[in-house]
């Protein structure tokens, strides 16, 4: 791994994977259980999030700071891509630090999500 390193990871969500986060969070709020005119429910901000956590599982990524900014709404049905972009690493006794940038976009292309995150990789 090194700095300017890309990972992406690509997920569409769906109405039950919504209601299990909303029973397994607590955050059920309407716009997350009621279908809107489309028929579609609003994805849970953190669930959004969890595409991140994916690419930093392969990596045995231990998350110590997270930032992100939840730019536009994702429902069930977008198709929403997480490109994470290795920024520093940094050699340590055992582990390396590592500082991450990501974005994610929805399928039109639009940004939904911004982020960045520190942490560590033991070796």
């Amino acid at each position: 791994m090194k700095t300017g390193d890309v990972f992406t990871w690509e997920r569409t969500f769906t109405r039950e994977e919504v209601m299990e986060f909303g029973q397994l969070s607590g955050d059920q709020g309407l716009h997350h259980m009621e279908p809107d005119e489309h028929g579609r429910v609003m994805v849970q901000g953190l669930l959004t999030a969890s595409i991140g956590t994916k690419i930093g599982g392969d990596l045995n990524y231990i998350a110590r700071d997270m930032h992100n900014e939840f730019i536009r709404p994702v429902f069930t049905g977008d198709t929403i891509t997480c490109e994470l972009q290795i920024t520093k690493v940094e050699p340590s006794e055992g582990y390396k630090k590592v500082e991450m940038d990501f974005v994610y976009r929805n399928q039109r292309g639009k940004e939904v999500l911004l982020g960045s995150s520190r942490g560590i990789i033991r070796e």
